[in-house]
C-alpha cells in the first residue's frame, strides 16, 4: 500500500471515529432524556402489563418513539447490563436472526455491529439488516446507558457493501438506561426504540410492531435469571 493510499485510509478511519463518537454521545443524551421523563416532554402512556411494565410513545415525525420501564426487584444492574446490548435484543425481536457481529472497535467502549435476518423472519424484519454502533456509558450516580442506532447508508456501505438480496433498516435510535437503586438487589430499567425497517412496510403497521419490540425487557430479565453468573 503506497503513502497516499495510506493516509486516505487514516483519513477516512478518523473521519468514522469522529461521526460515531458525537453521534452516539447525541444518543446517549437522548436516552437519558427519555428516561428522565414520565408524561412530559410528549410521552403518552399506552399500557401497563401485569409484570409491571410501562409502554409509552411520543410523536416523532411518521415513526413513533415507543419506550418500555420497568422496575426489577430480583435483577441488579450488573446482572441486566450483560443483555442489555444490541444483538441480545435483535434476538428477542425476531430468532431468525442469521448473523449478529462486531465488525470493528471504534473506541473501548465503542463497537459496529451487523445485524441480519433471515428469510424466515417476521414481515418487519425479513430478509433486513442493520450496520449499528453500540456505545456504552457509566454515569457518575452508577447509572448505565446502552446506546444503539444505525450509521447512515454511506458510511455502513463504506465498511459493509449491501447484498442485493437485502434491504438495508434504519434503527433511528434505540438504547438502554439501567439505573442504579438503594437496593443493590433492584433497578431501573428504560429501553427507548425507534425502528424504520425500510422497505415497503406501511408507517401505521411498523408502529404497531414497534410496540411490541418494546416489550423484550421480560424475556431480557428471565434470560438473566437463568445464565449462570
Amino acid at each position: 500500500m503506497n503513502t497516499s493510499s495510506v493516509a486516505c485510509s487514516q483519513s477516512c478511519e478518523e473521519s468514522l471515529r469522529r461521526y460515531v463518537h458525537f453521534a452516539s454521545e447525541s444518543c446517549v443524551q437522548e436516552l437519558l432524556m427519555s428516561a428522565s421523563n414520565d408524561c412530559g416532554d410528549g410521552w403518552k402512556i399506552l399500557l401497563t402489563l401485569d409484570n409491571g411494565v410501562e409502554i409509552s410513545k411520543r410523536r416523532s415525525g411518521s415513526l413513533h418513539i415507543f419506550r418500555s420501564r420497568c422496575l426489577l426487584r430480583s435483577v441488579s444492574p450488573q446482572q441486566f447490563i450483560t443483555v442489555a446490548n444490541a444483538i441480545d435484543a435483535a434476538k428477542q425481536w425476531d430468532p431468525d436472526l442469521v448473523d449478529a457481529r462486531y465488525i470493528k472497535d471504534v473506541e473501548d467502549n465503542l463497537s459496529i455491529i451487523r445485524l441480519k435476518f433471515g428469510e424466515n423472519s417476521k414481515a418487519l424484519f425479513r430478509k433486513r439488516e442493520f450496520i449499528v454502533y453500540e456505545r456504552r456509558e457509566s454515569m457518575e450516580d452508577g447509572t448505565v446507558v446502552v446506546a444503539v442506532a444505525s450509521l447512515p447508508k454511506e458510511i455502513a456501505a463504506g465498511l459493509l457493501p449491501k447484498p442485493n438480496n437485502a434491504i438495508r433498516g434504519l434503527l433511528v435510535q434505540s438504547g438502554w438506561v439501567v439505573e442504579k437503586l438503594d437496593d443493590l438487589n433492584s433497578c431501573l430499567v428504560t429501553y427507548v426504540l425507534q425502528l424504520d425497517p425500510a422497505g415497503w412496510l406501511p408507517k401505521c403497521f411498523v408502529n404497531r410492531l414497534n410496540t411490541k419490540l418494546v416489550m423484550i425487557i421480560e424475556n431480557l430479565t428471565k434470560l438473566v435469571q437463568t445464565t449462570p453468573p
